[in-house]
């Protein structure tokens, strides 16, 4: 039976394989794969939106924690109309996400002001904390790994191992509180242990975050170096990189080369689930430490049920959570040439 002449042709490709001249183009597949990755990421945010207005409004009546004992019902009625409780739940949701959309997060039923400036600031002092925290964490995790993965099985090995298991296995307010044992109060009083004296930005006294990056440094990096340790050590006795070393490669440019590079795609998603972590973690550390950010701020509002600002911060905490992984993985596919060829 011959072929249908409405059938495309088979094209031989540059090196001998069979390609029909229908087949989507590379940039055309990572183009709609990127398209799927942003429309999942935004039915998140709004799944995220719902729960977070669905969870809030369950805290209960914030008319009623702003007067107190001083509460009427005409009193109730008069505020429940200015917040615009009295409206149906549909109509706050869409109400409250219309105002995201466009910046306005609300007005703060504690201060009264607008909640994009109450926690502007404190905004850019936790993503500067996260910022220096990540910078230190990611060649620090890198060093170790390597540094144990290519001593595997030797006794520093198996000391780092250790040391890297309980570590990991202890809460960052563990890890803060110790920290501040040994710095700050019992054993030395190097460093301050609160960060409650502390006005404008982080920059204008950087002594007041070593602990806090230090606490978020000492419970990411055990995480990461194990993953990327054994990352390494795979590749390290994989073909290509022994067949690098008989032909002569020096081992210092065998690891670079080889090693390094195929490592550093599990590499990008351990950062990433680590990084987003951070977003959430750092509200533990910045309570801990009275650092002046989004953990602080949150604690607060929770304390004066603040809904607005509840809203705003746990938005923005899962916000972070879903781009950070949806960048680690449009980097995952850039930096691998199979992903990125026949991403689907």
């Amino acid at each position: 039976m011959s072929r249908s002449a409405t059938e495309p042709a088979a094209v031989p490709a540059a090196d001998g394989s069979i390609h029909r001249d229908d087949a989507p183009s590379p940039i055309r597949t990572w183009t709609l794969w990127t398209l799927r990755r942003v429309g999942m990421a935004v039915l998140t945010l709004w799944l995220i939106s719902l729960l977070v207005f669905t969870a809030t409004h369950l805290l209960g009546d914030p008319a009623e924690a702003i007067l107190g004992r001083s509460a009427t019902p005409e009193r109730l009625a008069a505020l429940r109309s200015e917040l615009g409780l009295d409206q149906s739940a549909v109509h706050q949701y869409f109400s409250w996400l219309g105002g995201v959309l466009t910046g306005d997060f609300g007005t703060s039923l504690a201060t009264k002001g607008p909640v994009s400036t109450l926690i502007g600031g404190k905004i850019l002092n936790s993503a500067v904390l996260v910022a220096v925290s990540a910078v230190i964490i990611a060649p620090l995790s890198a060093l170790v790994a390597l540094y144990s993965a290519r001593r595997r099985d030797r006794a520093v090995d198996h000391v780092i191992q250790v040391a890297l298991l309980g570590t990991a296995a202890l809460p960052e307010f563990v890890i803060g509180i110790l920290l501040v044992t040994l710095f700050s109060t019992v054993v030395f009083t190097w460093l301050p242990s609160v960060a409650v004296s502390w006005a404008g930005s982080p920059w204008t006294d950087p002594v007041v975050m070593i602990l806090p990056v230090a606490t978020l440094t000492l419970a990411v990096v055990p995480y990461v170096a194990r993953i990327l340790r054994a990352s390494l050590i795979e590749v390290l006795e994989s073909d290509y990189v022994e067949m690098a070393r008989l032909k002569g490669v020096p081992e210092r440019r065998a690891v670079a080369r080889h090693a390094l590079g195929n490592a550093v795609v599990p590499a990008i998603q351990v950062m990433a689930l680590q990084l987003a972590w951070l977003a959430g973690g750092v509200v533990v550390v910045e309570s801990l430490f009275l650092y002046p950010g989004i953990g602080t701020a949150l604690v607060d509002a929770v304390r004066n049920r603040d809904v607005p600002v509840i809203q705003a911060l746990a938005l923005l905490i899962a916000a972070v959570y879903v781009v950070v992984n949806l960048i680690a993985d449009v980097l995952t596919i850039l930096v691998t040439p199979k992903l990125r060829t026949g991403v689907r």
